[in-house]
């Protein structure tokens, strides 16, 4: 079997190894670390947990023990897609390096600027830093990256999953062509390997389990929950959780929840502290303080549970975390397998529950489709009984209290229509009640004096033998269909027949002839 004293490390660096109690190096360490000190290019594969930090910090100290650092000119760089996962490399960076004189700079948000220019202008042997606040540094002209000796891009995917390629292909630019490139990650997305044959040269490969693998010595199970009603989904998904805590009893000795979303984050952890619960959350919209102490408390077993986003799903050495609690499925299915993995780290058994409603179930095809088996489906629970709140509301002998509302919501609606009728029966579009009466009663005396007419022209047209134009019209065209009283007069409220004309009604030929027209049919006729 080999050691790390099999792999041409540093004495200095074994030395530091040996008290941190590590003899065995792991299968990604022992494939990774020799093709590192070679100065070749290496793409590492492989599982959460499996020891991906030493295999490249390893071999990086060991190739800067001699030399020294420039003021704003790093010798290495680490890049990192969190700041949990850049501090965890800083601290084994500090690890290993106890016997040698190497400096490191860490290059987090939400951290002064001013502390961070001090370690730079000093020189830096190692540089860590995510992504963003690194080039927040070049950009201020603080930094010069054109002495990287050794560039290392840990958690890769995570990269892409946060829209950080861009900003690493950028930073590939800044760095020298001769740099030596270690690239790590979990999982091989095509974007992933588009840049690894970019900007890596004849890389040596290692991959020590299967794409998107989970630990064999972690049990996995998935409740299948529906609640009682959708406005109850959230509470009573909340009380699944609390009952598979209680379920696991004392085996469960610490354990980190995962959401999706930041906002169920806080409200998970508040809810298991309303119900006696020691817990704490932790996602990217905290203070970096506030994550440092939380997660501080966690590792030292001053916290049992950590309600977490994907923030804390990558890269966070926790060795004895004993359980992990799936309070949602990942939305990619990728970020279940890193989610998981920090449980059953090390060689020790771990446990791993996911919480699916109807909505998750495509999600959840999606992961077994990648981790290619089924997850085991657990028991819920709760039951039938989801609680009392859960029970319907019953009213009367039936208990039906829905028609009811439906019923007086109906008269009240059927109340509300009559009001608009008559209000746009009675009520003129510019005026008050009294001028629409009064316009009403104009319309209507002129109405009347018109039909007055209209009845004694044909007794007059018959006495003297001529046929009047409405009589020659009629041989033509039928006679309009009779409107009624309230259309004579306009009062249809805003209907077509009153617009522009003061409310009076429209007349037409079909209703009246002007005099103009038959006293010059009349005089043809003569002629």
């Amino acid at each position: 079997m080999t050691k790390f004293s099999d792999l041409n490390l540093n004495p200095k660096v074994l030395k530091a190894i040996a008290e941190a109690g590590y003899e065995t190096p792991t299968p990604i360490q022992a494939g990774a670390i020799p093709a590192a000190l070679q100065g070749r290019d290496v793409l590492g594969i492989a599982q959460t947990g499996t020891g991906k930090t030493a295999s490249f910090v390893l071999p990086m100290i060991t190739a800067l023990a001699r030399g020294r650092a420039r003021a704003r000119m790093p010798r290495s760089l680490v890049l990192c897609p969190t700041r949990e996962l850049a501090a965890q490399v800083a601290e084994n960076f500090d690890t290993y390096t106890k016997h040698l004189k190497l400096t490191k700079a860490l290059l987090i948000g939400g951290v002064s600027f001013k502390e961070q220019d001090t370690l730079i202008d000093k020189g830096v042997d190692v540089l860590i830093a995510t992504p963003g606040r690194l080039l927040d540094h070049f950009e201020r002209g603080k930094l010069i990256l054109s002495d990287v000796k050794v560039m290392v891009v840990d958690e890769a995917d995570r990269m892409l999953d946060m829209g950080f390629i861009p900003d690493i292909e950028r930073i590939f630019g800044l760095t020298p062509f001769t740099r030596q490139t270690l690239f790590f990650s979990a999982t091989m997305a095509p974007e992933i390997e588009r840049i690894t044959n970019t900007f890596l040269s004849n890389p040596e490969r290692i991959e020590v389990a299967r794409q998107a693998t989970t630990g064999e010595n972690i049990t996995q199970g998935v409740v299948m929950f529906q609640a009682s009603r959708k406005d109850r989904e959230a509470s009573e998904k909340r009380k699944v959780l609390r009952k598979l805590i209680d379920a696991e009893g004392e085996k469960c000795s610490n354990a980190i929840i995962f959401c999706n979303r930041k906002m169920d984050v806080d409200v998970v952890a508040k809810s298991l502290k309303k119900y006696g619960y020691d817990a704490a959350p932790i996602h990217g919209d905290l203070d970096q303080s506030q994550r440092t102490r939380t997660l501080e408390g966690f590792r030292n077993g001053e916290l049992r549970f950590l309600v977490a986003s994907d923030v804390a799903a990558r890269g966070l050495d926790v060795p004895s975390v004993s359980h992990v609690f799936n309070f949602d499925v990942p939305s990619h299915a990728e970020d279940y397998v890193h989610r998981i993995g920090r449980t059953g780290r090390a060689g020790r058994d771990g446990k791993a529950i996911m919480i699916c409603v109807p909505r998750d179930e495509k999600n959840l095809a999606d992961v077994e489709r990648l981790v290619q088996r089924q997850i085991p489906r657990l028991d819920n629970p709760l039951g039938d009984d989801a609680g009392p709140e859960a029970k319907p509301e019953k009213s009367g002998e039936e208990g039906q209290s829905k028609p009811r509302r439906t019923r007086s919501r109906s008269r009240k609606s059927d109340a509300v229509a009559d009001e608009a009728r008559s209000d746009a029966a009675t009520t003129p579009e510019n005026g008050s009640v009294e001028s629409e009466t009064a316009d009403d009663a104009n319309a209507r005396q002129e109405a009347r004096a018109d039909q007055e007419k209209t009845r004694d022209k044909p007794a007059r047209e018959a006495s003297s033998g001529r046929r009047t134009p409405a009589e020659r019209q009629s041989e033509k065209t039928p006679p309009p269909p009779a409107r009624d009283e309230q259309r004579m007069r306009g009062g249809r409220g805003r209907g077509s027949d009153r617009n522009d004309r003061g409310g009076k009604p429209v007349v037409g030929l079909g209703d009246h002839t002007p005099t103009f027209i038959e006293l010059s049919f009349a005089d043809r006729q003569a002629d």
